[in-house]
């Protein structure tokens, strides 16, 4: 773990492919803390992505198709007519690094089916290749979302988000941030209101930063304030990202999405996920099938060190819930917006 002073401090520049070395902005100590943790091969890339160092289902994605690259660099020098093998075990490696967020399957899966066309002898300029063109159309998917779901937003409002969705939990730009990016732009958001969310702290630590750093107002709530907020009136818009898309339309997302969702149908304001079609799982027929990954107790009861429970107290800590389709209003991706989401619109959206 080092910190790179030749490395610009920015929301969008979270995941860095940098002087043949892969650099992830350390998620877990903003605001706090500026530092890189530097991955030089696939065993650190894993680790960086299961502690959490990067998070965002994008960026897992991004970052995943790095460490493939490092991990066929390995390979190589180590063996240059074998490298091939044990490569498919430090892609397995990288899968099991966290099990809900998609988008780390589907850029491994493009990554696995370049190798199988690879006939060269070192595979790692084509590899650097492809995951420097995932990274980039991430970007460009964000950029697009941004506008379609600033397009949605008919009048000048206030909106929450939850988690982080913006360009640290991506390639660039960001995903539910990315539409309030281009909605603030276009005068149509006052101000953001950032769930803390419990137990990370994400929207504490990480939205309230990225968008400060990019002058958009917003305010740090507790989790529990946003239906009082809501009753209060003034809010348009729950705006929020996703970690997996199921094929009916279910939302996978940060703990917590599901309560506001219930909460914004009682008060009459609009949902809106952003997420790119990396994110949709068509394998996946709805929400009850999509694995919830668990964390450990003592994130919940403990808090930078300090004990926050009586010894012996368990805790439950689920880190995603899953949203009915039927709760949300708009998907908004890079291929296009599905209103009212079902199954049908979901597969015609995938098909093009």
């Amino acid at each position: 773990m080092e910190t790179s002073a030749n490395l610009d401090l920015h929301p969008d520049h979270a995941v860095v492919w940098h002087d043949e070395k892969l650099y992830l902005l350390d998620q877990r100590v903003l605001p706090v803390e500026t530092r890189f943790v530097v991955c030089e091969d696939v065993a650190a890339t894993a680790k960086s992505i299961r502690d959490m160092v990067v998070r965002g289902a994008p960026a897992i994605g991004v970052t995943a198709a790095y460490g493939v690259v490092l991990a066929a660099r390995e390979r190589f020098h180590a063996a240059p007519t074998g490298w091939r093998d044990g490569l498919s075990a430090d892609l397995d490696l990288l899968a099991a690094s966290r099990p809900t967020a998609v988008n780390l399957f589907w850029a491994l899966q493009r990554m696995r089916r370049l190798l199988e066309r690879l006939d060269q002898l070192d595979p790692v300029p084509a590899l650097l290749a492809e995951a420097q063109r995932i990274h980039v159309e991430d970007i460009a998917a964000n950029h697009a979302m941004g506008e379609l779901g600033a397009a949605l937003i008919k009048a000048p409002t206030d909106v929450i988000t939850h988690c982080n969705a913006g360009a640290l939990a991506t390639g660039g730009y960001g995903t539910a941030l990315g539409v309030v990016r281009s909605a603030h732009r276009a005068g149509k958001i006052g101000r953001v209101y950032a769930d803390e969310t419990r137990p990370w702290l994400q929207g504490t630590r990480l939205t309230a930063w990225e968008l400060q750093q990019s002058g958009i107002p917003v305010t740090v709530q507790a989790d529990n304030v946003a239906a009082s907020l809501m009753a209060r009136g003034g809010i348009g818009w729950v705006i929020v990202g996703a970690d997996r898309i199921a094929a009916n339309g279910d939302v996978c997302n940060k703990i917590g999405t599901y309560a506001l969702a219930v909460l914004a149908r009682h008060h009459g304001v609009g949902f809106m996920v952003a997420a790119p079609t990396s994110t949709v799982d068509m394998n996946i027929a709805s929400g009850a099938d999509i694995p919830i990954e668990q964390r450990a107790a003592d994130e919940v009861l403990a808090c930078g060190g300090t004990s926050l429970g009586p010894e012996g107290v368990d805790a439950h800590n689920p880190v995603f819930d899953v949203t009915p389709a039927s709760l949300v209003d708009y998907i908004v991706t890079e291929r296009g917006v599905v209103d009212r989401p079902d199954a049908e619109k979901i597969r015609r959206l995938m098909q093009g």
